[in-house]
Formats: C-alpha cells, structure tokens, sequence
C-alpha cells in the first residue's frame, strides 16, 4: 500500500491521527563511504540482512560468514526514506497535527535526523524512542524531505568509550571474541561473541518504526484497540486510529493489598490492579475518566477521575489508578503443570472525555489486554529453627520460588537470543521453542541477561514476534533479567542517565504478564565481583561499584514500577542479609550454612556422574555440557564435502568453547572444546569409527548429544532428589534451551528448531513422577528413588527388571511407592556389585530397566530410565539388527530382532521440524533403549510453518543406535 493511501484510508474511517509504519516507506542502505547503496526493507531490519537481501553477501551463517564478514562490523551504515509521499498525507486534511516520530528500537548508536533537521543521538539498543517532529515535517530543509538514520559502528563506538581517557580499567572484561566492549555500549552482549555463538555486531532499526499523527480536538471516538504501544503492520486497520492522545507506554501490574518486593502476599487479600499510562496529548484535556472492566468476569471498576491532561508532546505525562477486586472473584494463574493452569482474562480500559455536566463523552484511549492474577515470591529468609530440627533442613536461607502461596520446584532451561539478527525473529520459531519446553515437562525459563529483553508480543512496542504473550498462554514462567552479563560495569552518571528509562520501560511491559517471575540484575557478576574483591588489592572498589549499581540503582528503580515480582541482583547470588533496607550477604554467611542459589560447570567427563562433584545448593539456575548439532543441521551450513568431519576447519571454527577471547581465527582455542568432546565420548560410548566418514561424522555427532543427555540427566536427578534433602533444592534449570547458530553448544533444541536427544531427555526426567537409579562407583552403592515434583502425596508401582544384551530378561522386582509431597522414596538400596548384578553375570553383559507408573493429577504418568553397571564403551553390546515399518502418516515402528538397542534414535529428514511422540500416549518420545520382543510405534509430528518440506518420505527417516558408531 502506497503511504499516501494508507494514511488516507484512515481519515476515511473518521479519525484524525494515525499510525503509519516506516516500513511502507521505500528505503536505502548505504556504507559511510557510499561505495555501497542499496534498496533496504525498512524497519524492522538490520544492515546484513539487507546486504543479504541485495546480493552483496551470502547467508551470513554459511561457512565461515562471521569472519569473512567482518567488514560490515567495521563500516558505518545510514538508513533513508523519503517521506515526500507521507508529508501529502499529513496535510490532506488540513488541519493542524502533531506528529510523533517512534522508533521500538535502533541498534544500537545513531543520529537521527528528518527534513535535514538532527533530531536526536541515540546509543542504546533497548529503549525505545518516541519524539515531537511537527516542526520538522512543516518545514523542511531545503532538497531534503527524509527521515535519517545514520548508524556508527557499534565496535567501533565502544572501542572509542571504553579507551577514553577518563574509562575506568576493569580487570577481566576481555570478552569472548571482540574483547573489552560490551559493557561500555547498551546492546546485546553476545553479538560480540560468546562461548556457543558468533560475533556479528549487527546494526539497523532492529524493531519497527512508525510516525503517528495525532488530532488537536477531542470530538473523537477512537476504537479499541490492542494493548499499548500497539505495531500495527497493516496501517489501513482500525489498530492504526488514534484521535489527540497516542499511549507511549503502559503498566498493568496486579498484586496483592499491602504486597511489595520485601512484604509476602496475604493470599486472602484483595486484588490490586494498577494501571499506569505514559500519554502523549496533542491537547488539553480539563477533566476526564479511566473506567476498566474484566468482561468474562463482569466485574467494572467505577469511573476513575483524571483531573487535568496537559498538552504533552516532548515527553510523557503519566496518568495512574489503582482498583481493588475481591480474592473470589478472579481464577488464579498457574503454570501448566501445578493447579488449574494458566488462566487470562481480558482488561479493558477506556479513558473518556468529560464533557457538560461531566457526562463522559468521546473515548479518546480505549484499549483492551490479556492479563492474569497470581501471586509469584522469592523466598529469600532464614529457614527457621523448626524447618532445621523437624524437616532436616540445612541451616541457611531459603531460596525458592512460590506461586499462590505455594512452594513449588522449577523445571526448566535457559533461553539465549533465537537468532544473531533480531529483525528477522519470527513468533512461529519462537512458539515451537517455546511450545517444546512445555512438550518436555518444563515450567520455567531463564531468559539470560546477556542478551535481549524479550518482547510481549509483535503487536506491543514493536517487539516483532510473540514471547511473553506465549507464556502466558501456555503456562510457563519466565524468569527475566536485565542486560548485564559476565562483567564488571562501569559507574558514571553518563550510564546511569540512559540506564533508567531503560530499566522503566521494559519493566513496566512486561508487568503485565503473568508469567514473568522476577527481574535478575544480570547475569553471574555477584560471583565475579566477589572473587574480585579478594584477589585484588583494590577488589572493594569494584565491590563497592557493584553495590552501587545492583544493590541500590538498579533494585531502586525495578522495586518502584512493580509490586508484584521480585528482584534479585544476580542470576547467581548468596541471596541476602536483609530484604527491608536490602543488603546483599556476599561472602558474609556460617560455615556450614547454605545461601543463595548456585551452577555447574565441568568439562571432566570422569567425573560426570561422580556425585560428590556435584553442587549442594538450594536451587541450581544454571549447569550444562555441550554437543554437536545433528549431520542435518550441518548441512544447512557446511557448504564442501570435506567440511564434514568431526575436526575439519569450518567444524572448529564453530566450537567457540573456550572462547578465543580476541579476534583471532578459527578460535585458537578451539581444540581443548573437541578435546572435552572427544574423552567424553571415548569414555562413555562406543568411539565412532567405520569405513563411511558421512556416517562416522553423524555417529559423532550423536554420540555427543548422547553423553551430553547422560550428564544432564544424572544431574537433573541428583538435584530433584535434594527436594528430600537438607538442601531442599526446589529449582533446576538446565543450560541452555536454544540455539543462535548451527555450531557446537549446549543446547537441548537446535537452530532450525530440531530436537536434539538432550530434549527428549528432559521429557523423562522432568516427569512430575520419576524413577531414577543413583550408582555411587567409589563404594559400589545402587540406591533407586522415586521422586515427585507434586504438591501432594503421590502413590504408584515400580519394577526393576535386569536383562542381557541379547534382551533376555533375568529377573524382575516390583515394588509399591508412595511419596510425600516434593519429596522422594527409597525402593531398593544395595552395596557391592556382586549382590547387585544377576547372579553369575558380568557387569559387561546386563543392564537394568526401571519403571515407575503413579496417577497424578487424574492420569496416568509412567517413568522408565535405565542403569548400566559399566561404561558403555566397555559394554558388550549386539548387533541389535532392528526394523522398521513405516506408514504414511509418519508412524513408525521399530524392533530389535537381534538385541537390545542402547540409545536408539530415529532422524526425521532435513527441511523438516516436529517431534516424534509415543503413538499410545502421546508423550514425546526417542533415544531409548529397544528391547527385543517390546516394540516401540513412534508418530512424527510435523511443525508445518517451520517444515520446509510439508509432506517428508518414510523412507527419508533414519533409525540408528550405539551399534551403527561401529557397524555400517
């Protein structure tokens, strides 16, 4: 649609003011020397992208596109758009206007400039900007009716900050690959590099833009539209009306009366719900009204007066009310797996015009959101006297979650950024992503503060795709973060200014959502700065700038825009010595005594089910072990035949574990990463080898994802059981979810969206019932527990069956369960391995298959895992000769007809994303261990809108176990 038109099927409908999306305008792209110029696709996009999009370069993730493409980090870039065909429009109806230039995001340090007129210098990538250009559009400089973007390289820039002579030293802030510049510029960390990803440095007006006109008369009913800030992407809808007010900013936050970030909920309080909006007024408003309503509920809140709207174009003049519901009346939210599930409701709201009399006359913002109620709180206080002597509580502090009053464990993962250029995320790759954490048994996830504040949704604040709205829907929470990450900050009140409206306007977003469970300050500095402070003489300066910052600004300003979530400083923290003043604990805690939360790393896969090495902590928000993506995921990439090895260039050039640290490439360090890699294997499975490279490449790279879901499992384990333990240990949450990039990484899903084996792993151990064999090697000592995450006693049967690898089965023993609410129960308990294994067998030749079958919330929930009394790489496995019948509807069953089948795993073909499911339950299900005699029918269920081949093959499907990484 051309610009003229849309603007005028606005006024067509009856209203003056409109919103007009950028991204009709035509626009160009060009380098500061203006060696290159080409036709861009408007906001939202990024200079790569339309580079891409021009033929001037390749896919940027192609081969080794993130160093060939480097160049684009080092030039300046500027976006124009001729606004000639807007300006008609703007006075087509001839009357005055105010004009309103907004921009949801620009990535990241620019100079803005219309009708050759600078309108502003911005630097920071996640706020968003919203300025008064009337004056601008009514008079143009002479030869220049443009709108101007004009980009400074974002290394470059930070370069020049952080080497300014008043820049405060830090010590250890070299970075991952573009060393020492992320925590001078406010833009997404990793897009200078980090351990699972690449360094692209993208710039561009990353989110859309729009330029609204606004009415100066309030003789104007505006319809209702979605929540504010609406992004539109159809100008002609009536979405896009607005008369004299434009909302630039809105909270909707409901707690509890009396509830604050230091006092719990009452949960038999009434509800409050406060709405808070950020107007732009293009006239004086005397007197007027803010009514809402719960439609569904039937429930309206009485007219709320505003005494005065000023007129309000340079900045927002804030307008709020708060309205109290009855406990009873609402039903609560909960995440999908605890009790009755997630529940929204929609909040109308309407703010009207007084007119004689004070009848209420023209609607001047009328808008309607999803929302929901529910309580959310990070116990944080000491655990009293009577939790330590009746419940075997370790002395220390809690650290947990409560949703409703209710303790409950955290399933879940971390979420990194979905793609190195956010313009182009999509909510369909973001749904399935999302939609697979559910699938997989998972409740929460951590959205890591070195990337992005994840948007509402496409259709608020120009987010671009769906995110919080998702988990509200679905029922998942998510724990947020500001974007600090892995570094010590500078303090200087040049940071600080352009920090606050930052911090406001994402909180105040994502206040809404249901699903939001706290703001974190970052992402591990507590831990860096605290091993700072003793191994530096001056380490308490750094300290001290910490508790500037996390301590005191950040908490300040988070605390002051919502009653109803947490803060905490840091991902990773000691927790606190006081809630009311807040006072960090840091290194101030008894000997003996659990604080805070914790994480694992280790790379030694000796000792990678040794449980002493394994944390004692409260809640673990952090623990992983990398892998190889799939053959197929390589092959979206790898672009010559020899690139297909485990060790060739273009495969090490995508292991950035450990990072290189500069700019050197391939990453220097890249060896000690295959090297984990490698041992891991050799260890624990049979080492791949035959006389196919294609297939050894592919074995190798299952066979990572297999140790990887071995690790994470055992430890998933280890930590649901400390639910039973004097650590109480009510979070586990597994890094990392998804991926940036096809490379080496430590996530369960991969960037096309394909599962790996680690996600399927998770389906089966974050059951709400699980059944798991805990082997302690050094004193020979099986102990096999059932544990539940339910908030009530769970009962059930279990049976533990010893077989051959040939699937003979030598005995089986069952037994009845029941176990307390978020607890576990012992079921069997023995030490020596003589007494353990089948009488007369070696350990080389049996294996254990468990199985737990409980009824849980009116269904029924089985659990099978599995116990192998040796490595598997010493095991004396069979040729498991198995066959596959396949169907139409892509339902397959497999058999082993010569044995048993460690780790089996069916491949759905390339172009295609899905999820195989048991064809009886319809559980997520693939990576286990096929027995002779117990078939297994499988259906693969195809994600269409990611799918790029809609009706895949059968045949196309491939079966492979631990057998094939050394049989063809």
């Amino acid at each position: 649609m051309e610009a003229s038109q849309a603007l005028l099927s606005i006024a067509v409908a009856g209203v003056s003011g409109a919103i007009f999306d950028l991204a009709h305008l035509q626009w160009t792209l060009k380098n500061q020397n203006g060696s290159i110029q080409i036709p861009a696709s408007g906001p939202p996009s990024q200079a790569h992208l339309d580079l891409m999009n021009a033929g001037i370069i390749t896919e940027p993730l192609l081969g080794i596109n993130d160093f060939t493409q480097r160049w684009i980090i080092d030039d300046n870039w500027t976006y124009t758009a001729d606004l000639t065909p807007l300006a008609g429009a703007l006075n087509s109806s001839g009357e005055k206007q105010t004009t309103l230039l907004v921009f949801y995001g620009i990535d990241t340090v620019a100079n803005i400039s219309v009708g050759g007129h600078p309108v502003a210098w911005v630097n920071n990538q996640f706020r968003q900007y919203t300025f008064d250009i009337s004056d601008f559009i009514a008079a143009p400089s002479a030869h220049d009716n443009n709108v101007t973007v004009a980009l400074e390289s974002a290394y470059h820039y930070g370069l020049n900050v952080s080497t300014r002579p008043d820049a405060e030293p830090f010590p250890g802030n070299g970075g991952f690959e573009y060393p020492g510049i992320f925590p001078w510029i406010r833009k997404v960390a990793s897009d200078f590099g980090w351990d699972w990803g690449p360094a692209f440095v993208p710039v561009g007006i990353h989110k859309r833009a729009y330029i609204v006109t606004l009415a100066h008369s309030t003789n104007i009913s505006v319809p209702q539209t979605s929540t504010p800030p609406i992004s539109p992407s159809d100008s002609a809808s009536s979405e896009s009306a607005v008369g004299p007010i434009f909302v630039d900013e809105s909270s909707i936050d409901i707690y509890k009366a009396g509830q604050s970030f230091s006092v719990p909920p009452n949960q038999a309080a009434d509800w409050v719900v406060n709405v808070t909006l950020g107007l732009r007024s293009a006239v004086e408003v005397p007197k007027s009204v803010l009514t809402l309503a719960f439609p569904e509920l039937s429930v309206t809140s009485e007219p709320f007066s505003i005494p005065h709207i000023p007129v309000s174009t340079k900045k927002s003049f804030w307008i709020t009310v708060t309205w109290s519901v009855p406990d009873s009346v609402p039903q609560r939210w909960w995440p999908h797996n605890l009790g009755t599930g997630p529940k929204l409701y929609n909040l109308t709201v309407v703010l009207s015009a007084l007119g004689p009399q004070d009848t209420q006359a023209n609607k001047l913002v009328n808008f309607v959101t999803r929302t929901g109620f529910r309580t959310i709180e990070l116990a944080q206080t000491k655990y009293s006297q009577a939790d330590v002597e009746g419940r075997g509580i370790t002395p220390g502090d809690q650290w947990h979650f409560k949703i409703n009053g209710k303790a409950f464990y955290s399933l879940g993962t971390n979420v990194i950024p979905f793609d190195p250029f956010y313009a182009r995320m999509s909510t369909d790759q973001v749904r399935w992503v999302l939609e697979s954490a559910v699938k997989s048994g998972q409740n929460m996830l951590r959205v890591w503060g070195g990337g992005t504040y994840q948007p509402s949704s496409a259709s608020v604040a120009g987010g671009g795709y769906d995110f919080y709205s998702i988990c509200d829907e679905l029922g998942i929470l998510a724990w947020s973060e500001l974007i600090f990450s892995d570094a010590l900050y500078p303090i200087n009140d040049f940071l600080l200014e352009n920090l606050e409206p930052e911090v406001r306007q994402n909180v105040r977003r994502v206040n809404r959502h249901p699903s939001n469970v706290q703001w974190a300050g970052g992402n591990e500095i507590e831990g860096i700065v605290t091993a700072t402070n003793r191994s530096l003489e001056n380490g308490m300066h750094f300290l001290n700038e910490f508790v500037t910052l996390f301590q005191h600004f950040l908490h300040d300003i988070v605390v002051s825009e919502t009653h109803s979530v947490p803060y905490t400083d840091c991902s990773t923290t000691k927790g606190v010595l006081s809630l009311d003043p807040y006072v960090l604990r840091f290194d101030n805690g008894t000997q003996g005594e659990i604080y805070g939360n914790g994480e694992r790393y280790n790379y030694d896969a000796s000792v990678a089910f040794d449980y002493s090495t394994f944390p004692v902590s409260r809640f673990i928000n952090e623990f992983g072990f990398h892998s190889m993506p799939s053959f197929y995921t390589w092959e979206d990439v790898l672009t010559s035949p020899e690139d297909f090895s485990f060790n060739s260039t273009v495969v090490m050039s995508r292991e950035h574990h450990p990072p290189a640290g500069s700019l050197a490439f391939p990453n220097p360090n890249a060896g000690e990463g295959q090297r984990e890699l490698t041992v891991a294997v050799e260890l624990w499975l049979p080492t791949p080898g035959t006389t196919d490279s294609n297939q050894t490449f592919a074995q190798w790279c299952y066979s990572t994802q297999i140790f990887q879901t071995m690790t994470m499992v055992s430890q998933i384990a280890w930590y649901r059981h400390g639910a039973g333990q004097g650590e109480n240990n009510l979070g586990a949450l597994v890094w990392q979810l998804n991926d940036i990039w096809q490379g080496v990484s430590w996530s369960s899903i991969e960037y096309s969206g394909r599962w790996k084996v680690l996600q399927y792993g998770l389906t089966s151990i974050f059951s709400p019932v699980v059944i798991y064999p805990f082997w302690t090697a050094a004193n020979e000592t099986l102990k096999t527990l059932v544990i539940s995450d339910r908030l009530q006693d769970v009962q059930g049967s279990a049976q533990l069956t010893w077989y051959d690898w040939l699937g003979r089965a030598l005995n089986t023993t069952s037994y009845n369960f029941t176990v307390p609410t978020l607890n576990n129960s012992v079921i069997f308990e023995a030490s020596g391995l003589k007494t353990i294994l089948p009488a007369g067998k070696n350990a080389a030749d049996v294996w254990l298959l468990l199985n737990a079958t409980a009824e849980v919330d009116g269904r029924t929930v089985t659990n099978e895992q599995y116990f192998t009394p040796t490595s598997l790489a010493n095991a004396h496995l069979v040729d498991p000769k198995i066959s596959v019948t396949r169907s139409q509807d892509l339902t397959f069953t497999l058999s082993a007809k010569g044995g048993v089948a460690p780790w089996t795993w069916i491949d759905h073909p390339a172009g295609t994303i899905g999820v195989f499911v048991d064809k009886n339950t319809g559980v997520p299900s693939n990576g286990f261990y096929l027995i002779p005699g117990i078939d297994r029918t499988l259906q693969f269920v195809l994600n269409p809108a990611l799918s790029r081949v809609a009706a895949p093959n059968p045949e196309n499907f491939v079966v492979r176990s631990l057998w094939n990484n050394t049989h063809i």
